[in-house]
C-alpha cells in the first residue's frame, strides 16, 4: 500500500466460518461506494477465520462502515452462515505503537469476580441481579457496586485468593494479550472488580497497566465497602487517554474492548470500540461486534 495513497481502511469479516455469498457480499458493497481493494489477507484462529480487505477510499470511515453493515445484514438475511464485519479506521493499520485496553470480567476473564466472592457469602443470587441490572446499564454501576460489596462484610480475607484460583481466562485472551505485547504495543486492563484479584492476573500476563477498585480489609476481614474512587465509566475513558498520554500512544491509535454499560466511555474514547459478547445496548454503541468465544479475533483489527 502506497504510503501516498487515499486514505486507508481495514474491513475484517470473522465468524465460525464465512460463507463465500457473505463475503462476495461485503465485497461488493466496498466496491459500489467506491472504494478500491488493495490487499486481501486471510487469518484463522482457534474456533475462528477473519478475511481483511484493505481498502482505499474517499468517502469517510461512517460512509463505509453503513455500506459494509448494509451488505452485511443483507447476507445474513439470505441465509449466509453467522458472520460478522467491521470497519477499522486507517490509524490503526498506520506504523506506530497502538494500545489495547479491554474490560476484565466478562471480557479478559470469563467470571464476574463480584459473583465468586458473593458465593462465599451466600448471596450470589442477589448479588447477579443486582451486576446484571448494572451491566445493562439499568442502575448507577457505583451505587450498586457499593450495594453488592456490602454483602461481602465479614468474609476472611483469604476468600480473594481463593476466588483468584477460580478465574478463568477467556478463549483467546492470552493469544490476544502476546501478540499486541510481541509487536510492540501496550496492553492494560481497566476493572469495575478488585485490585486485589486482578494484581496476580496481571503480573502474570505482563500488562503494561492495570486499575481496578481496592476492596476494603480490616483486621483480615473485608469491611463491606470500597476503599477510594470507584473506578466507573467516566475513570474507565480517563484511564484510557492517561495510559495513552503517558505511553506516548495517539488516541486514534487505541483499542477499547468490553461487555457492559459502564464499558460505554471508554469504547466510545477508543479509535475503535469492540463489543464482546456484550449487552443488546453495547453491541449497538459498538463500532465493531465480537459475539465469538474467541477474544483474540481483536488482533485482526490492526496490522501487527
Amino acid at each position: 500500500m502506497s504510503p501516498n495513497a487515499s486514505p486507508e481502511y481495514s474491513v475484517v469479516s470473522y465468524g465460525r466460518e464465512l460463507a463465500d455469498a457473505y463475503l462476495g457480499s461485503v465485497q461488493q458493497a466496498v466496491v459500489a461506494a467506491g472504494a478500491r481493494i488493495v490487499e486481501l489477507e486471510n487469518a484463522e484462529g482457534d474456533g475462528y477465520v477473519a478475511s481483511k480487505l484493505f481498502v482505499t477510499y474517499d468517502g469517510g470511515l461512517e460512509a463505509l462502515r453503513l455500506a459494509v453493515a448494509s451488505a452485511a445484514a443483507a447476507a445474513l438475511d439470505g441465509g449466509a452462515a453467522q458472520a460478522s464485519s467491521a470497519v477499522v479506521p486507517a490509524s490503526l493499520i498506520q506504523p506506530g505503537r497502538k494500545l489495547l485496553v479491554m474490560d476484565v470480567d466478562s471480557t479478559l476473564i470469563k467470571q464476574e469476580v463480584i459473583e465468586l466472592l458473593a458465593a462465599h457469602a451466600g448471596k450470589e443470587e442477589e448479588v447477579a441481579a443486582v451486576t446484571e441490572a448494572a451491566m445493562r446499564g439499568e442502575l448507577d454501576f457505583a451505587q450498586s457496586l457499593h450495594a453488592r460489596v456490602k454483602t461481602l462484610a465479614g468474609l476472611p480475607e483469604s476468600v480473594i485468593a481463593e476466588v483468584g484460583t477460580r478465574i478463568e481466562l477467556s478463549d483467546g485472551a492470552e493469544a490476544l494479550v502476546k501478540a499486541f505485547l510481541s509487536a510492540g504495543h501496550a496492553v492494560a486492563v481497566v476493572s469495575g472488580g478488585f485490585n486485589q484479584v486482578l494484581a496476580p492476573l496481571a503480573q502474570r500476563l505482563e500488562l503494561t497497566c492495570a486499575r481496578a477498585n481496592e476492596l476494603g480489609v480490616e483486621n483480615g476481614v473485608l469491611t463491606g465497602k470500597v476503599a477510594g474512587q470507584v473506578v466507573d465509566r467516566a475513570v474507565k475513558a480517563h484511564s484510557l487517554r492517561q495510559w495513552a498520554a503517558e505511553l506516548g500512544v495517539r488516541e486514534d491509535q487505541t483499542i477499547a474492548v468490553g461487555d457492559g454499560a459502564n464499558d460505554l466511555d471508554m469504547l466510545a474514547a477508543a479509535a475503535l470500540g469492540v463489543a464482546f459478547n456484550a449487552k443488546p445496548a453495547v453491541q449497538a454503541a459498538a463500532d465493531a461486534v465480537l459475539n465469538l468465544p474467541s477474544l483474540d479475533v481483536v488482533q485482526h483489527f490492526v496490522k501487527l
